[in-house]
């Protein structure tokens, strides 16, 4: 007799106690941040929420904040874009990388002309980014040729963060295990492992990618039960906004 997966009750989490008696007796606490260097990228590639979650279940990065970029004005209004920012270890995952995935995951705007909040843009924060980023457009734009990729390459120069509600939007679709995360405001833009959790609980990684980072987040096994649940039932669906 064959087993419908949505007839299996996902795990819960509402009673949270259980969550903190594990974290006090395993002396386990949610790891917001990861001691290692890292370099920053920053992309428009749509509306913010998938792309947060796409990059975020990606092996190497750290940390994502969406935001408001690209614009003239001090303010993130009018002229400004929807725009990703990544802090990635470059030991791990590259920026050609990380350009790949950009490059093959808009959800529109890529070769269509769009209105500036959704563009698709490529913020560079150094030469080499530059260098890199154009390389690599020109490089994309003959792969799709005749279509003409209409993203644009411009230096950072202002970012502004996001409202706390766009802040690892499908994560704190997860109520309750976000308040066993402890995250506040400025964690919410900053965490290590909201950054990660946003991506893999959509199913982006996959559970056996997630098996060899999971030990790194400070989760408990009620914790990870939850998120085995719904990766498992995610994994290979599509990012959407």
């Amino acid at each position: 007799m064959s087993i419908n997966a949505e007839d299996i009750q996902a795990p819960q989490l509402k009673d949270l106690s259980i969550v903190r008696n594990e974290q006090k007796e395993l002396n386990i606490a949610p790891v917001h941040h990861l001691d290692r260097a890292f370099k920053t990228a920053t992309f428009g590639m749509g509306c913010f929420w998938g792309a947060e979650s796409l990059y975020g279940g990606t092996r190497g990065v750290l940390r994502t904040t969406v935001g408001y970029a690209g614009g003239t004005k001090d303010q993130p209004t009018g002229d400004h874009t929807e725009v990703l920012e990544i802090d990635y270890d470059p030991t791990v995952i590259s920026y050609q990388q990380l350009l790949h995935i950009f490059w093959n995951n808009h959800e529109y705007g890529l070769t269509t002309v769009i209105k500036r909040q959704y563009m698709s843009l490529i913020l560079y924060h150094d030469d080499e980014q530059k260098q890199i980023a154009e390389l690599s457009k020109a490089k994309e734009g003959k792969r799709r040729t005749p279509e003409v990729i209409t993203t644009e390459i411009a230096p950072k120069r202002n970012f502004y963060p996001a409202e706390d509600y766009h802040q690892k939007y499908r994560l704190q679709g997860h109520r309750d295990l976000s308040e066993t995360l402890n995250l506040n405001s400025k964690l919410l833009r900053t965490s290590y492992v909201a950054t990660k959790l946003n991506g893999y609980l959509v199913g982006v990684g996959g559970v056996e990618q997630f098996k060899t980072e999971v030990d790194t987040m400070g989760l408990t096994p009620s914790q990870k039960e939850y998120c085995y649940h719904y990766i498992e039932k995610n994994e290979g669906q599509g990012l959407y906004c």
